[in-house]
């Protein structure tokens, strides 16, 4: 894996410039020096870092490519986008959001009645705002009351009950106003059309939401009873999160479009939109072969204009405005999660830590031999020798004939002759010596939890590109599984002799060594959970001025000990007043000691639930 794969997912976000990952702006400084200068204010434990240059960046790429394919085909409609909050609605990336997309007239999308307060509150007046999911009466009536603030705001109905609802409300809201103010209105289509992989039952006939169009005819007839019909102004499908393949894409265009196209010539003559939702995938992948998308956004953007415009001038209708929804893509490359390795927990299987006898048996004075007599030419045989001498010798142990030095002595010499063979034969790259990586596989203790910053990986298996933030001059060696600090045995990310990744050896007890996650900005924090009660890490938003330096805003560190109890309806009084009585009337300790041992579970107390080490140096870390 060359450079760690950059060249497939880094976008050109990221560049490596000698020994280190740095941010490819400005002044281009490395994340290695980020890091040290938020830990240098006190900060421990993991950072995740957002980059609101990023979310700009993929805003205006996602405009730009549109109004390139409709200038190409000589489109009529329009585009607009908006950014579902289910996917990131943490207030250091809105603001971000909302601040660099002004220009683009970018709104939000709303699933919740909290999600619309924030839409509601956050978005420009004008700018976009759609509201799907399941609505009660409650929340339609909030999306009213946003309309008569004066927010451009679209209900999509997932159901006839909702539209039924929409139809009292409007009623209550609008029935003696001389100039009645109602949302437009989308209905949301149950395509025959499904997609692939994970997200694939977002469409078809089976998915959750949408309209058969049996129900489409009835919503429609509903609408042009209650005289709402010059308030239906948009169609909208969706047929999956990471959509890998563009196929089914263009499948669910065609139905979407023929819908819209009839719905005109019935007479919905308001209708104006096609709201393709989101889907529009990243790619994490780290190795090449192994991508996990099989389009550019130019295709995306040229098959969904190419389509729209076929079917308007098909049916001599005209071409609707193009609507998208993804939120992935806008916000993914935007945060990048670092966390400090705390110990690597293989060091044992080094040469020093042998503990040979001045008589040792036979085949360990014969593996000691194949160690250090081992040479490319002889590799290959001196591994099967090694590995064959590994199963007598443990047989030995179990029948009694030698002690645990020698089994020791064993592990550890059979795994160096391992270690140094694939070193020698690397090039080969044979089904034996990936299998054999799995024994020689070193486990990293990070200090970050799975189940906090990526919850994707715990429960979907999606991988995220990791890489260390320094030592990129030099070739990493060791096949790594990284262990987070969690209790929980699914807190890992296993080496995959498929797509292997290899890091450094080095020494945590002289020297730092930082991993980074990348692409987290998506889902991973709304849906990160407080396994064994590990809470968001600590934040930063890294922002660069017009002469190329960065500053580090809007820090949150994550939350204190007595906080997350607090979250949890602990009442946090009682179990301090517990903690200081039972240290005050403790018979086991002085007054003295009580005072000192009060100061430092204070101190305690106010620190998160991350870990701290204490290196060689007596430097804190964590």
């Amino acid at each position: 894996m060359k450079d760690f794969g950059l060249n497939i997912w880094g976008d050109d976000n990221f560049i490596i410039q000698n020994d280190t990952i740095n941010v490819n702006i400005a002044s281009k400084p490395s994340l290695l020096k980020i890091t040290q200068d938020i830990r240098d204010k006190g900060y421990k434990g993991p950072l995740l870092l957002r980059f609101p240059h990023l979310i700009e960046k993929q805003i205006s790429t996602l405009f730009n490519t549109f109004e390139k394919a409709k200038k190409e085909f000589g489109y009529s409609g329009n585009f607009q986008a908006v950014f579902p909050l289910k996917v990131n609605q943490f207030p250091n990336f809105i603001h971000s959001l909302m601040d660099v997309s002004q220009k683009f007239n970018y709104g939000l999308e709303a699933g919740s009645k909290a999600e619309l307060i924030i839409a509601m509150t956050q978005t420009p007046l004008g700018a976009p705002i759609t509201v799907n999911g399941f609505k009660d009466k409650e929340m339609i009536s909030l999306c009213f009351i946003a309309v008569k603030m004066g927010h451009n705001l679209t209900i999509t109905i997932e159901g006839l009950g909702e539209l039924e609802t929409i139809v009292q409300v409007n009623n209550e809201f609008n029935a003696h106003i001389q100039k009645p103010m109602t949302p437009k209105i989308g209905v949301r289509i149950r395509l025959h059309s499904s997609g692939i992989g994970i997200w694939a039952k977002s469409g078809g006939y089976s998915s959750k939401f949408g309209l058969t169009s049996t129900e489409l005819l009835e919503a429609y007839e509903m609408l042009k009873k209650h005289n709402l019909l010059d308030k239906l102004w948009m169609i909208h499908f969706h047929i999956g999160s990471q959509m890998s393949d563009i196929s089914p894409l263009k499948k669910a265009l065609r139905e979407a479009g023929n819908i819209y196209a009839e719905l005109k010539k019935r007479g919905a003559d308001m209708l104006g939109a096609i709201n393709i939702g989101g889907g529009l995938a990243v790619e994490y992948s780290q190795h090449e072969g192994r991508q996990e998308r099989n389009y550019s956004l130019e295709e995306f953007a040229n098959d969904v204009v190419y389509l729209m415009q076929e079917i308007a001038k098909s049916k001599e209708v005209p071409e609707p405005d193009i609507f998208t929804e993804s939120g992935r893509y806008i916000a993914a490359s935007h945060s990048v999660l670092i966390a400090p390795v705390l110990e690597l927990f293989s060091q044992e299987y080094h040469e020093k830590g042998l503990r040979l006898k001045k008589e040792n048996p036979p085949l360990i004075e014969e593996l000691y031999d194949l160690y250090t007599s081992l040479s490319r030419e002889h590799a290959r045989e001196y591994l099967h020798d090694a590995l064959d001498h590994m199963e007598s010798l443990l047989t030995l142990f179990d029948l009694g004939y030698i002690d645990l030095e020698d089994r020791s002595n064993t592990e550890i010499l059979v795994n160096l002759i391992i270690k140094k063979s694939i070193a020698l034969l690397r090039e080969e790259d044979t089904d034996e010596l990936k299998k054999l990586q799995d024994r020689i596989q070193e486990k990293y203790l990070v200090n970050f939890s799975a189940f906090q910053s990526l919850p994707d990986f715990w429960g979907l298996a999606q991988i995220f590109p990791v890489m260390p933030l320094d030592k990129l001059d030099k070739k990493p060696t060791n096949p790594a599984s990284i262990w987070d600090i969690t209790c929980d045995s699914d807190g890992e990310i296993g080496f995959d002799r498929e797509l292997p990744l290899h890091l450094h050896d080095i020494d945590v007890s002289k020297e730092e060594y930082f991993l980074a996650f990348f692409l987290t900005g998506a889902y991973q924090e709304v849906l990160g959970m407080k396994h064994n009660l590990f809470t968001h890490p600590t934040e930063a938003v890294i922002h660069f001025d017009e002469k190329g330096d960065y500053t580090i805003n809007n820090l949150i560190e994550a939350q204190n000990l007595m906080d997350i109890l607090d979250d949890l309806d602990y009442d946090t009084n009682i179990m301090d007043k517990t903690l200081k009585y039972r240290i005050e009337e403790s018979q086991y300790i002085s007054q003295d000691e009580k005072r000192a041992l009060l100061g430092k579970l204070y101190l305690y107390l106010s620190e998160n639930s991350y870990l701290k080490t204490i290196q060689a140096s007596n430097e804190t870390q964590g």
